[in-house]
């Protein structure tokens, strides 16, 4: 299992990538934080999730 923003997953063996597009985010308009580190956007395609990681996904909102 995998925590996703504060919840369980069965997602283990899907990219972060895989993750962000199944789960509808922009690529261009998120940061994502594995493990308590910023994972650069060109590692999205090629990181695998693994059981016990937590994922952090913040979507950037404009406005004014």
């Amino acid at each position: 299992m995998v925590k996703i923003n504060g919840t369980e997953q069965d997602i283990a063996g899907k990219t972060v990538a895989e993750l962000l597009e199944a789960e509808g985010y922009d690529l261009l308009k998120v940061a994502v934080e594995l493990n308590e580190m910023i994972l650069p956007k060109a590692q999205y395609g090629s990181t695998a999730l693994k059981d016990g990681d937590t994922v952090e996904v913040v979507s950037f909102v404009g406005g004014g």
